[in-house]
């Protein structure tokens, strides 16, 4: 790994290869992740590809995932690819849409969200 991938990113592995998010594709998969939220808390992880700050705030979530060892429900939304359930997302919530933003729900119901920065797995716990 070259000294500008450790600064800025570089190759490293997408949401889509780490085997604790579970990909909201589709109206139907939002539907379920708000259903399993009456059992216990999941988060949705909203994010911008092409954004590098979304980025850089994903891959530190990651990594406090990976040094948890909480059980925690995670959802990852790309923003890019489903807008419209993002969309879908902010008028059932009532939740703002912000990107990168994390939004945890429980009892079907939005408990908290965060954006930006102030994205932590404190939200969740």
């Amino acid at each position: 790994m070259s000294f500008f991938d450790k600064i800025f990113g570089g190759k490293s592995e997408t949401p889509d290869q780490k085997s604790f998010w579970k990909k909201i594709e589709s109206e139907e998969d939002l539907a379920q992740a708000i259903e399993h939220s009456y059992q216990h808390k999941i988060a949705i992880f909203k994010h911008s590809t092409s954004c590098f700050i979304s980025k850089t705030v994903l891959r530190n979530f990651e990594m406090e995932v990976e040094h948890s060892d909480q059980k925690i429900e995670l959802y990852y939304l790309d923003l890019l690819a489903h807008r419209a359930i993002s969309n879908k997302i902010a008028a059932d919530l009532g939740i703002r849409h912000e990107s990168p933003q994390l939004i945890v729900i429980e009892d079907g119901k939005p408990v908290t969200s965060a954006s930006h920065e102030d994205i932590s797995l404190s939200q969740i716990l």
